[in-house]
């Protein structure tokens, strides 16, 4: 797998490392009981310090997504596919309340909210197909 970072994308590091990985058990580029690279590994592929590395691989071992073996490394947790997508659905529901609670202050009703809510999804499915 090709991991890459982006430093003018204004996100941290390590949680650029934690969506790649996320996102990659999400659409089966990484399975259950797969072998992640060592830390100092990653480190190095990325150019960055191993400590980074670190922070994301337990940011991601305190979500479920991976676990690790004493003396064997750091593998895709069983679980991943269903912690991943609940990550992904929270952060949606986030980004869904912060458009509602603006969509409120720019004065536009529940119901004009609804056809804009339709519209967008039918315009992304029919993109899609």
């Amino acid at each position: 797998m090709s991991w890459s970072i982006d430093i003018a994308d204004g996100t941290p590091i390590y949680l650029q490392i934690c969506e790649q990985i996320k996102r990659a058990v999400a659409v089966g580029r990484l399975k259950a009981e797969d072998p992640l690279p060592s830390v100092r590994h990653l480190a190095l592929e990325l150019t960055v310090n191993p400590n980074t590395v670190a922070r994301a691989y337990l940011e991601l071992e305190h979500e479920g997504v991976i676990h690790k073996r004493q003396g064997q490394g750091t593998f895709v947790s069983p679980d991943a596919l269903e912690a991943s997508r609940r990550e992904r659905r929270k952060a949606v529901k986030e980004l869904f309340e912060k458009a509602i609670t603006e969509a409120a202050e720019a004065g536009i009703t529940a119901s004009e909210m609804d056809d804009l809510y339709e519209q967008a999804t039918r315009r992304h499915y029919r993109e899609k197909l």
